[in-house]
């Protein structure tokens, strides 16, 4: 028998609980931990916790572990604690934390994790990550999908994130009940988990080419005189009324670059796992290589801490309007 086949008996045998079963008073529902708690986990352990879910929360940082432990999370204070739960979903930054998380010696999650139990991971990362993780999950007789979002904590928080997802078609259909608990459409990419990651990461450098162009259109609308926000209205009241204008037009125009829904050094680690996968695949991608040298930039000029919309406020700086810098 194979750790494939080894997997659909432990979850025909209910060693997983069926996400499915969240309603009603059976008590069969699944136990969650979600690791890492930054702004996008947070959002994602609240949801899971508002839906009736036993969820228990990890992050290195004891404070949003706290946080979430008063919204009825159990809270763990190390990873080893996760040891009992059917389903983890991890949320992590980049690369280096998430392995960091699974492969730390001793007690990393591919070790600890029980044969059966689910891994949903969340986080934009590499392509190859994500296939090392299945890779290693199967050796366990465990199970893997990569599901990265689309949106931002605060859809999130009501649900309103799309999520691209990748992994066996045994393993979808085992994730895709919680998944629709957490976003409002998922987008199935196919059973190798890395077409997810890629697909993540080329909707980013779509969103980051679309804020640098809005940037400069809108810079020299307004030394040429033009009220940004007329010239918002007339963009995303016409040809350019996609959800990527609409919602970073308007921080550029208002200059709402906190808090961020994406800062400026995770963009960059996006734009350059990107032109990695492209580098990979020989694919030139001058634009992104434009728009990842104007992040860093932004991070240069002391505004890492803003949301990767501040590439508006860095063409209106680089322009010499007044006020640019202090964004």
């Amino acid at each position: 028998m194979n750790t494939k086949q080894i997997n659909e008996q432990a979850s025909s045998a209910g060693a997983l609980s069926d996400p499915r079963q969240t309603a009603g008073s059976s008590g069969s529902k699944a136990l969650i931990g979600v690791v890492g708690l930054g702004n996008m986990g947070s959002a994602l352990a609240a949801t899971l916790l508002s839906k009736g879910h036993a969820v228990v929360a990890y992050d290195r940082n004891p404070q949003r572990v706290e946080a979430l432990r008063v919204e009825g999370a159990q809270g763990a204070a190390r990873i080893t604690d996760l040891s009992h739960c059917n389903i983890v979903i991890s949320s992590l930054p980049d690369d280096a934390a998430l392995e960091s998380v699974m492969f730390s010696l001793p007690g990393g999650l591919v070790d600890i994790l029980k044969p059966g139990a689910l891994h949903i991971s969340m986080s934009t990362v590499s392509a190859e990550l994500s296939r090392r993780l299945e890779k290693r999950h199967t050796e366990a007789a465990q199970s893997f999908i990569a599901a990265p979002v689309l949106g931002n904590p605060d859809l999130a928080k009501t649900q309103r994130i799309f999520i691209l997802a990748a992994g066996s078609a045994v393993d979808m259909q085992r994730a895709r009940p919680l998944l629709e608990q957490l976003g409002q459409h998922i987008f199935e990419l196919g059973e190798d988990p890395g077409a997810a990651n890629v697909m993540k990461l080329a909707c980013n450098v779509m969103t980051a080419t679309t804020l640098q162009s809005m940037g400069e259109v809108l810079t020299l609308l307004t030394k040429a005189g033009i009220d940004p926000h007329l010239a918002f209205e007339v963009f995303t009241g016409s040809l350019f009324d996609g959800r990527v204008h609409k919602a970073y037009g308007g921080k550029i125009v208002d200059r709402r670059f906190k808090p961020a829904g994406m800062t400026a050094p995770l963009a960059v680690k996006d734009l350059r796992l990107a032109l990695s996968e492209a580098e990979r695949q020989a694919v030139p991608m001058p634009m992104a290589s434009l728009v990842h040298e104007r992040l860093v930039a932004l991070v240069a000029a002391g505004w890492g801490d803003l949301d990767w919309s501040a590439l508006g406020a860095l063409a209106a700086r680089d322009a010499g309007l007044d006020g640019a810098a202090s964004a």
